[in-house]
């Protein structure tokens, strides 16, 4: 492959300074996964493309692959920038969280279809989201929704149906486990931290519901800080991480 340039789409996940004048760019790209890239001279005030690579931007970009593990970009071409994300404040809180739960569960160099048409498609979402205080970000139903839906696309959907731990479907779940990989009943809940009924159904809501509904979905701030509890539990167990956007 080296030697060889190609384009694809991406969104730009985050972006970090290297050297005088160029960045560092973390892609998720439509064909390829995650991907680094180098965009030379992107800092200068004069940069053919430096405005249409920030964070949040959804683009069509050129590559060229050398022998290092970093890509170059040669060219790109603006599909969305995102704007009203960027610059409202609780848009923004919003739009960070997704990125980099997107960061952490997906750093792959491999296509994932389903994963980068749920980041474009919360992108999307986020961008009409209405303006509220900057701290609630991280409770708002469509970050919530978007994580859970990117943990099942890594294969940890939590499991609600029934009991994790012993099976049984004709008990109420009480508490969450991530070792058992969701809802435990009051026999199997020794140690988990406890969630109430609002959450379970708050969880199961989230996950059903398609992205473009999600941020209308009426969700109280205890349903709402028990599923951010959960979304925690998941990246801690299974990917041994904590956002740094969720404590910020």
């Amino acid at each position: 492959m080296a030697g060889r340039g190609y384009r694809t789409e991406a969104v730009v996940l985050r972006s970090l300074r290297l050297g005088e004048a160029d960045r560092v760019l973390h892609l998720y790209t439509r064909d390829r996964g995650r991907i680094g890239a180098v965009a030379k001279g992107i800092r200068r005030t004069k940069s053919r493309f430096g405005a249409r690579l920030e964070p949040l931007s959804h683009v069509e970009v050129f590559l060229h692959v050398g022998s290092g593990e970093l890509q170059t970009v040669t060219g790109v071409e603006l599909v969305h920038s995102h704007h009203d994300v960027r610059e409202d404040p609780y848009r923004l809180g919003v739009g960070l969280v997704g990125l980099e739960a997107m960061l952490r569960l997906f750093s792959e160099q491999e296509a994932n279809e389903r994963a980068f048409a749920a980041l474009t498609r919360f992108l999307d979402v986020a961008d009409a989201l209405p303006s509220r205080a900057p701290a609630r970000s991280a409770l708002d139903p469509l970050v919530l929704a978007f994580q859970l839906k990117l943990l099942w696309l890594s294969g940890y959907k939590p499991h609600l149906e029934s009991c994790a731990e012993c099976g049984a479907d004709e008990v109420p779940l009480v508490a969450f486990g991530p070792q058992a990989g969701g809802g435990l009943c009051a026999g199997c809940s020794g140690g988990a931290v406890s969630i109430s009924p609002g959450g379970f159904r708050a969880l199961d809501g989230l996950l059903r519901t398609p992205l473009a509904e999600a941020g209308e979905l009426p969700l109280g701030e205890r349903d709402a800080r028990e599923t951010l509890r959960v979304i925690t539990l998941l990246y801690e167990y299974h990917g041994g991480f904590r956002l740094r956007t969720l404590s910020a």
